[in-house]
């Protein structure tokens, strides 16, 4: 039984953009009440909120375009300011009332120009007959326009007397939109995130031809397993699961396993989804250069990009202090004369050494430590003297400012500030090379 019914639109159209927005149903079902019937008037605006890659401008675009509503869709990310951004919906109001692309430019300097041209943009009978939707995509960059710029949208259809519907695309929320001078209250709604199991059900879709859907679904399902706890933008986990899909069925191509042999398939393909852990949203490398480097048998460390820090750049002694640091943060404070002295005399082992001795310091995370064993150990791993001067101190808060070190409790205590190093293993190994 279809989940979309609305007696305006053909019952086949309706089936067929359920299929198109598949775990979104109830969201374009509560589109389509607002929007009521084509020749009604609707709701003058309507604010759409949610986090990235939850499906706003897909489901506008596939919800408009499949049951054929006249609309402008704009992106206020590319059209910035507030001129750019009322021509380009009049180029495509014009585009759209005459059904040719339009050529020749338009100029609208002010908001009375554009209610003006919306005017006569809208003298066609076809689209008098309906409404029209203007869709305002990455819609928090009209806060950085002028002031009369939101209020005029979320109050077009009053000022230009016309059956008109704006509808505003965003990922924060209207309480950061809304003006300190009050303005026209739009109609929200929320898109809330894809669960699980609708990213299983989204990327299942995607499964090649020559494959099982239930083969290609078990991929998905280890996919997830690995990635979902770290990422849960819908475009990424696609990038991801088309990109290590061949090495996936690797087994299966050379004749070692079939379709059903799970556990084999995850042995081959386990290593590389921890490679591609390193490089999740920062697109450090083409999908082409991935793939030579799966064939190759690379290993991460050989990717000249984020994940190998190799770009990290800084000052001298801002090095000697993150490794300082770092040392600070995990050796026990009982075995700084033994590692930094020179003639630190004979240390017994103590039974309290000997019962944690087993325990890595790795595993129980950074510890925190004073500014003067920072200094004190600075010193000793330098070759050179270093004098305590307000360069060094600036330096200190700067790596603080990089996030590279965090300052524990507050700055007015009387026993001086306190600090953790934050960087990894990995990162400390590459500064000190």
């Amino acid at each position: 039984m279809p989940n979309l019914e609305h007696p305006a639109y053909p019952a086949a159209d309706l089936l067929h953009l359920e299929s198109l927005v598949p775990c979104r149903e109830s969201q374009v079902s509560a589109l389509l009440a607002v929007f009521g019937e084509r020749q009604q008037f609707s709701f003058p605006s309507i604010f759409i909120y949610g986090h990235t890659s939850s499906g706003k401008t897909y489901v506008m675009q596939t919800l408009l375009t499949t049951l054929q509503l006249p609309h402008v869709f704009v992106n206020c990310m590319e059209y910035f300011t507030s001129r750019l951004l009322l021509e380009e919906i009049l180029i495509q109001l014009q585009s759209c009332s005459s059904g040719t692309e339009q050529s020749s430019p338009v100029h609208c300097d002010t908001l009375n120009d554009f209610v003006r041209l919306f005017k006569q943009a809208l003298a066609s009978q076809e689209l008098q007959d309906q409404t029209l939707y203007i869709v305002l995509d990455r819609a928090e960059q009209l806060r950085e326009m002028e002031a009369n710029i939101l209020p005029a949208f979320l109050r077009l259809q009053e000022l230009t007397d016309r059956n008109v519907t704006v509808v505003l695309l965003s990922e924060i929320v209207w309480e950061l939109f809304r003006p300190n001078i009050g303005c026209f209250e739009p109609f929200t709604m929320y898109f809330p995130d894809y669960s699980i199991g609708h990213l299983q059900k989204i990327l299942s879709q995607d499964h090649p031809p020559e494959y099982s859907s239930d083969f290609y679904a078990a991929y998905i399902n280890i996919l997830l397993g690995v990635f979902y706890m770290v990422c849960r933008d819908l475009k990424e986990l696609r990038h991801l699961a088309a990109l290590n899909f061949a090495k996936y069925c690797e087994p299966v191509v050379r004749g070692e396993a079939n379709e059903r042999d799970t556990r084999k398939l995850w042995k081959n393909i386990e290593p590389h989804l921890k490679k591609a852990m390193q490089t999740v949203y920062l697109r450090e490398i083409s999908s082409s250069q991935w793939e030579r480097l799966q064939h190759d048998g690379g290993e991460p460390g050989q990717l000249k990009g984020l994940s190998a820090h190799t770009h990290v750049e800084l000052p001298y002694y801002s090095k000697f202090l993150l490794i300082a640091a770092y040392l600070a943060s995990y050796n026990p404070v009982r075995t700084d004369k033994r590692f930094f002295l020179k003639h630190h005399g004979k240390i017994r082992k103590t039974n309290f050494m000997k019962k944690h001795e087993k325990t890595s310091n790795h595993l129980l995370g950074p510890k925190p430590f004073p500014l003067d064993r920072l200094l004190a150990i600075l010193y000793s791993i330098v070759d050179n003297r270093v004098a305590p001067t307000a360069n060094i101190f600036s330096q200190i808060t700067s790596l603080v400012t990089l996030q590279l070190l965090s300052m524990v409790g507050q700055n007015d205590q009387l026993d001086g500030p306190r600090y953790k190093c934050t960087v990894s293993l990995d990162f400390i190994r590459a500064i000190a090379r």
